[in-house]
């Protein structure tokens, strides 16, 4: 990638992670309700982990995913550093995900995107799904990552 990003697969540390959510708007996503221990778990057990680092190795992007690396991928967090956006970072974590779980012309893609997030992934050629169901019974209490 150009601007001296470079995107690898990364298994991220529940520290590190947490202070990358700080410097992101992805923190705000998150339940409040014992995020200290769901964050590992979500860290160990995604399929694709991926980092975006700068020059000097700060992890300034993030995408998180599962997949079956046959049909779908479902990209459960990307992220990108307030101090790095419309930088092309989060494009380029989007299409290496993609690639790495088995390429567009086989991978169907889809997550939740937050409201602020949609031209940027309508940008990418994503649309609005209306076959995707959904089971949730639960009540969580919005706050941010700090």
């Amino acid at each position: 990638m150009n601007n001296g990003i470079r995107i690898e697969n990364h298994r991220f540390t529940p520290e590190e992670y947490i202070d990358f959510l700080k410097r992101t708007d992805l923190g705000s996503q998150y339940p409040k309700e014992r995020f200290a221990e769901r964050i590992p778990k979500l860290l160990v057990n995604v399929s694709i982990s991926l980092a975006a680092l700068d020059e000097k190795g700060k992890i300034v992007g993030a995408l998180l995913g599962l997949t079956d690396f046959a049909y779908w991928l479902y990209v459960t967090d990307l992220g990108v550093d307030r101090d790095y956006t419309r930088r092309g970072i989060g494009r380029a974590l989007m299409k290496t995900a993609h690639e790495l779980a088995g390429g567009e012309k086989d991978i169907a893609v889809y997550l939740i995107a937050n409201g602020n997030a949609v031209p940027f992934y309508q940008s990418l050629g994503m649309k609005f799904s209306d076959d995707v169901m959904q089971y949730n019974h639960i009540e969580w209490t919005e706050f941010t990552v700090e």
